[in-house]
């Protein structure tokens, strides 16, 4: 999805999976605008404010890099990016050591097969193989994205229906396909015990959340309410998932979202955080903030959610990350960049969070990995 989209786009891209592609034309974020304060700040790696963020380190040097998730072991990770000096037109999936140093130019590992578009990578079990999605099936051209002006200058994304699920290893061999039914397949996520992947699928005729065994058998419907469920994490434990959704209520809410769903697209622009165990049960409501709440992942302690939101912003024109009791009680930023934070992980054992920013970008719209030590 390779398309100077708006860093609100970012947010929306598949969140948990996204689709940074797009990230450039929706926002067209401007150095020089005074309410984004970036022509003073830009280069800004740590904000004095982030009292629970130690030693950030910068991974990725250009381009749009996003999702980054940790193997098992916690010293690699999976990542998408779109980088035009790496031959892209639009995300493919890579994978790289913690340690390993990219400000030289360096490539990246390249696992997903360059050709389509795809989202949404995942170590499995053993983290000699990766879950990711992929269009290329559809075709080896990047499908083309929708244009805001053909809605009313809304922003739109596209749940293309060639996304399927498939495995490869870490050198960039194809393995399997996970999933083969008509229509949208992405987003999979592995639970911490290894065992489940959870996933969002549009084959009942919504976008509903599905767990599977990490083979693709065994494929059970989670969430049945009208909206889109999607970018969902397992809790610590393996027992829980947290998610978002857009839950249209009104009638012409309904009528917009089956209109756009009817044409594979959605607007994911109003989302809140919600909360189930494995098998669908106590569904619970997280967050009521209003806007655009997204990308959340469990803090290791399954107490509270870290995610991304833009609920603060007067202009809602940029996100944050932002921390959040399971009871919905307790919210507390954490980042504070001034366009764009997004897609927080912990690191298997605590330590480290990584995440995607708009930081130290030199006023471009390059969102670029970082991580640092967590401070409690």
């Amino acid at each position: 999805m390779k398309i100077r989209i708006t860093l609100v786009a970012l947010v929306f891209s598949l969140i948990a999976c996204k689709k940074s592609n797009d990230k450039k034309e929706e926002n067209e974020h401007d150095p020089s605008d005074g309410a984004s304060g970036a022509t003073k700040i830009e280069n800004v790696i740590h904000y004095p404010q982030e009292k629970h963020l130690n030693n950030i380190k910068q991974l990725t040097f250009g381009g749009d890099n996003a999702e980054a998730y940790w193997s098992f072991d916690g010293e690699n990770i999976t990542f998408q990016a779109n980088t035009e000096s790496w031959g892209l037109s639009c995300d493919q999936i890579f994978t790289m050591a913690l340690n390993e140093d990219l400000s030289n130019g360096k490539q990246a590992q390249m696992v997903s097969t360059g050709k389509g578009r795809t989202t949404c990578s995942y170590f499995l079990p053993g983290d000699s193989t990766i879950v990711y999605s992929s269009t290329h099936l559809g075709g080896e051209a990047c499908p083309p994205i929708p244009k805001k002006e053909d809605h009313g200058g809304k922003y739109i994304w596209p749940v293309y229906n060639t996304f399927d699920i498939f495995v490869a290893d870490t050198d960039g061999n194809q393995i399997s396909q996970l999933t083969n039914e008509s229509g949208y397949d992405a987003e999979p996520t592995v639970s911490p015990k290894g065992d489940k992947i959870v996933f969002t699928s549009m084959r009942t005729g919504d976008l509903e959340l599905f767990i599977m065994n990490i083979d693709g058998t065994n494929v059970k419907q989670i969430t049945f309410e009208l909206g889109y469920d999607g970018g969902a994490f397992f809790s610590p434990d393996g027992t829980k998932l947290i998610f978002r959704s857009s839950r249209p209520k009104t009638e012409d809410e309904i009528k917009e979202y089956k209109g756009l769903l009817a044409q594979d697209l959605v607007m994911p622009t109003h989302m809140e955080l919600y909360m189930c165990n494995v098998d669908g049960s106590n569904l619970k409501k997280i967050t009521n903030l209003g806007s655009a709440n997204w990308a959340p992942f469990f803090h290791p302690n399954g107490e509270k959610i870290i995610f991304s939101t833009n609920h603060h912003k007067e202009r809602h024109d940029g996100f944050n990350l932002f921390m959040i009791n399971i009871d919905g009680t307790g919210l507390e930023q954490i980042t504070y960049d001034t366009v764009f934070d997004a897609f927080p992980m912990f690191s298997p054992d605590g330590k480290k969070l990584i995440f995607s920013s708009n930081r130290n970008n030199n006023g471009t719209h390059d969102t670029n990995l970082f991580v640092a030590d967590w401070v409690e």
